[in-house]
């Protein structure tokens, strides 16, 4: 994907959650993801990229142990 395609991407999910409104940008996103997870053959491709965005969202920082 370009450069360009990507910000055309971005700014598309961005305004589609904009319109949708913050109580439904989860199933949204959900929705989304299931889609874009369905075009991977195995889960062993999807899988890391659950991992990194869970990283990258701080998960775990603040958590009672």
């Amino acid at each position: 994907m370009t450069d360009a395609d990507l910000d055309r991407s971005y700014t598309a999910l961005c305004e589609a959650l904009a319109a949708v409104g913050e109580a439904q940008a989860p199933l949204l996103l959900s929705m989304l993801s299931l889609s874009l997870m369905s075009r991977f053959e195995r889960a062993d491709e999807v899988l890391p990229l659950i991992a990194n965005a869970h990283r990258q969202c701080g998960a775990g920082a603040g958590d009672a142990a």
